[in-house]
């Protein structure tokens, strides 16, 4: 019989990493079946979906409860099928809070259970480590300080690196990501990235708006690039710029293109998440911001560990991007800093250098040393070949 794999993945990123991991396991096991809950990009590598990785797409309290019962139904079956296949081997990937129920139960049913992307116990709710330890036989961490997190509670780990650290060179392409936008290369651009959810948007955007128009003040001659992913998010910038009264300004709205709008910006104004750690892998230096719901972000704040929210300066293990989090989050502290950004070339140096470093650590193969964690629980008496 053929090596059967379960997967289970949510949301884009899951989707493109289990893809990733998908063809670099093919190469060792070429006629291995892999089915659960993917996206297109599972497909595309041969991957069966049972259902599709939107159902696990929700995000947020609200919606949450809102999809409680959808999402906990097909969890359900979805067990129902892997106690009764018993596949080799199951891997979820992120989306641990529902990956990690069905871990612990395939677990504890003789099926080896593997977690792809660690939680971020090292930020909040630390003390899921010990839900962790009972649900996971393995975890592959992306991020050089996770392991230490669970050899100290003996739980298996790998680190195989950030894949985006794969994906984007190592020297970010300028005069492409110009000739791409069709941007003067001799202009002055800042980015803005004000999130990929219609909420961050919400909340991030007339603020990311006033900060604009505060550095065309001091910078007249610079346009503001504002890289949006989805239509709704672009008509929320749009009504946001509307009631700043901005929107005859050097506002340049672009439909995705966030790694050309960093590549070609001297600085950039980021919300805290994923595209803080784009930002520094492309080297761009950078401010980062984050507002949310009151509520939210006292539960956040009482419940972090760390003095840092960006990625960069929690993989550098220092300040070395300003972040303004919450009330700090304003016009005038975001432009000013964004500014020093701009004029002062010895710091924007010492970030640079940073990032690079960052980058180097984190460019480490991913999806190979991932498959090379996989391999011995599908494959327990044969080594893995270099």
């Amino acid at each position: 019989m053929p090596i059967r794999i379960a997967m289970v993945a949510g949301e884009a990123s899951g989707d493109l990493l289990a893809a990733h991991l998908i063809q670099a396991l093919r190469v060792h096991l070429p006629d291995a079946e892999f089915y659960g809950i993917g996206g297109p990009r599972m497909q595309a590598a041969g991957f069966n979906a049972v259902w599709p990785s939107e159902t696990l797409a929700v995000r947020g309290y609200a919606e949450v409860l809102r999809h409680y019962r959808e999402i906990s139904g097909v969890r359900k079956k979805l067990l129902a099928q892997l106690l009764k296949d018993k596949p080799d081997v199951f891997i979820g990937v992120d989306a641990p809070d529902f990956n990690l129920w069905l871990e612990e139960r395939v677990k504890n049913a003789g099926v080896p259970s593997i977690h792809f992307v660690s939680p971020s116990i090292w930020a909040w709710r630390g003390e899921r480590i010990h839900k962790i330890k009972k649900s996971v036989s393995r975890m592959l961490a992306l991020f050089p300080f996770e392991p230490e997190i669970y050899e100290k509670h003996d739980i298996p780990v790998s680190y195989v690196g950030h894949p985006f650290a794969d994906v984007l060179p190592i020297e970010p392409d300028r005069a492409g990501a110009l000739e791409r936008l069709g941007l003067d290369e001799n202009g002055q651009y800042i980015a803005l990235l004000p999130g990929s959810r219609q909420s961050e948007v919400d909340y991030m955007a007339e603020s990311f708006i006033e900060t604009g128009k505060l550095l065309l003040q001091r910078f007249p001659k610079a346009q503001m690039l504002v890289p949006l992913i989805t239509r709704e998010t672009r008509e929320r910038f749009e009504l946001a710029l509307w009631k700043c009264g901005a929107q005859e300004m050097a506002f340049k709205m672009l439909f995705g293109h966030a790694r050309d709008a960093l590549a070609v910006s001297d600085a950039a104004l980021v919300a805290s998440g994923t595209a803080t750690l784009e930002t520094a892998l492309i080297k761009t230096p950078m401010v980062v911001a984050y507002k949310m719901s009151p509520w939210t972000y006292r539960l956040m704040k009482n419940k972090g560990y760390q003095p840092w929210v960006g990625l960069p300066n929690i993989l550098a293990g220092e300040f070395v991007v300003p972040e303004f989090i919450q009330d700090e989050a304003t016009p005038e502290n975001m432009a000013q800093a964004l500014g020093n950004l701009i004029v002062d070339k010895a710091a924007r140096k010492q970030i640079i250098e940073v990032f690079y470093r960052i980058h180097h650590t984190l460019r480490q193969g991913t999806a190979e040393r991932a498959a090379a964690a996989v391999l011995p629980y599908l494959l327990p008496h044969r080594a893995l070949t270099e």
